[in-house]
């Protein structure tokens, strides 16, 4: 533990940490809350943003849960904890289910070998989502994860941070040829709106981490290339299984939202 505490470096931003500030979590610095502001101050809606994926996210795990089969997730690119974090929101309704949690940020490290003291059904893997190989070989995927029977594959806000020279359609293809027929995949991912609010984020990201790529609801249902996306398709993230009056997809009509809501796509898949 004391090990990777020390490889915690306070001196540059951390994409999970940045994120931790914008949902108003503790678990940052000051670089951290420094971008943060730039988000806020230049791109107001980013909060928004930001709990709307978390929102939709925590949506899709119910929806796993209490609709299928599945009782075992893959997080890939998980982020600090959080007040509903997925073995949680799975767990109260499948004490049983588990999951494994994938990020390589030390400080995400730090706070997830914390859950496996409390609970049994959960591992950490320090694996890069862009090496999905050895998300898959490790020991601790290998010992919680039976592939023989269907799998959530979680790709909640990180496909976005995959350039397109890293495949990102390659890394989605490769879980969905290691998982059985029932397994499902989770999506959220900045949404390109072809507006001046789409291209500064874009910007901001891509200045302050070196990479970002916002792309089209066409081009983030093509990452799902050989699975059956299921209903409602590629839609803004606050609209996804939405359980609002009025807010819900398939009934009340669509509610105004602001581009900034739109920002964030999220979708489903199954695999046939």
């Amino acid at each position: 533990m004391t090990g990777e505490s020390s490889s915690i470096d306070s001196t540059r931003p951390s994409i999970a940490r940045v994120y931790d500030y914008l949902l108003g979590g503790k678990d940052n610095y000051a670089v951290d809350r420094e971008i943060g502001d730039v988000f806020k101050r230049d791109l107001p809606g980013s909060v928004a943003i930001a709990f709307a994926n978390r929102a939709a996210l925590t949506r899709a795990v119910r929806e796993i849960v209490g609709t299928t089969g599945v009782r075992q997730f893959i997080d890939l690119g998980s982020g600090l904890p959080t007040a509903d974090n997925v073995h949680q929101v799975a767990q109260r309704r499948v004490p049983e289910a588990r999951v494994v949690y994938v990020d390589t940020d030390p400080q995400v490290l730090v706070h997830g070998r914390a859950l496996l003291e409390e609970n049994d059904r959960t591992r950490v893997v320090p694996v890069d989502v862009r090496d999905p190989e050895g998300i898959r070989n490790h020991p601790d995927t290998r010992e919680l994860i039976d592939f023989g029977r269907p799998v959530a594959v979680m790709f909640s806000a990180i496909l976005h941070h995959v350039n397109d020279d890293e495949d990102p359609a390659g890394i989605v293809r490769y879980w969905r040829e290691q998982v059985p027929s029932g397994s499902h995949f989770f999506v959220s991912h900045f949404r390109s709106g072809n507006n001046p609010e789409t291209a500064g984020a874009e910007k901001v990201l891509q200045a302050t981490f070196g990479r970002g790529r916002w792309r089209t609801d066409a081009e983030i249902a093509a990452l799902l290339d050989g699975l059956e996306i299921l209903e409602p398709g590629i839609v803004p993230a606050p609209l996804w299984h939405a359980e609002a009056p009025g807010e819900a997809w398939n009934g009340g009509g669509e509610p105004e939202l602001t581009v900034w809501e739109r920002l964030i796509a999220a979708g489903m898949a199954r695999k046939p």
